[in-house]
């Protein structure tokens, strides 16, 4: 699975919890995008999170 490359946020691992208390794994994953981006004025395709995107961290290449 994809890490954001500005937060490094990744895969994080739990337990479900079901209605009679079994027990099985279970991943949350983050909703990263393959992005063209602008860094030091040349265009660079990067993994970047939503949130990263929503918050402008990163500028996109058009």
């Amino acid at each position: 699975m994809a890490k954001c490359e500005i937060c490094s946020k990744g895969v994080l691992f739990g337990i479900k919890l079901s209605h009679s208390h079994r027990r099985t794994n279970r991943s949350w994953k983050p909703n990263v995008r393959k992005v063209r981006i602008v860094e030091n004025g040349t265009p660079k395709t990067v993994n970047i999170c939503s949130r990263c995107l929503r918050s402008n961290k990163v500028t996109r290449a058009i």
